[in-house]
């Protein structure tokens, strides 16, 4: 494989892997400090009383359990950089990294993937490297 070739999917990852990091960063921040730092908006998310109970308990996502989801976009995040780094400094394990890229861009969809398009990225750029020859 021609290093211009090599590029592509190093760059697909890369973009796709930072676009997921900044979800997660975006995202952690909307569930952890919801209505101080965006005002009242953040009050949408407990409802009419005050917080996330229905007549009948509760019917809502609890805010942690949302924050669980951006660390893991976070963490998704970070090992697709991570493998996309790896894709280009050990191309003999290229097999390896393109793998764990795109299982990670996969697992980043729990939390939108990056806004979907750094999960399709991430996938696409593992997808070539996977179907790259040496």
């Amino acid at each position: 494989m021609s290093k211009n070739n090599r590029s592509l999917p190093f760059l697909f990852s890369l973009i796709g892997g930072i676009i997921i990091i900044t979800a997660g960063i975006v995202s952690s921040v909307w569930f952890l400090y919801g209505s101080a730092v965006w005002g009242d908006v953040g009050d949408m998310w407990f409802g009419f009383m005050g917080g996330y109970h229905s007549m009948m308990g509760s019917s809502g996502v609890p805010l942690g359990y949302m924050a669980g989801l951006s660390l893991i976009g976070l963490v998704s995040g970070m090992i697709v950089v991570i493998g996309a780094l790896m894709l280009t400094s050990r191309p003999n394990e290229k097999l390896s990294w393109s793998v764990l890229i795109m299982i990670f861009s996969a697992i980043s969809f729990l939390n939108m993937g990056g806004f979907f398009i750094g999960g399709l990225l991430g996938l696409a750029g593992g997808a070539i490297a996977n179907g790259s020859r040496t």
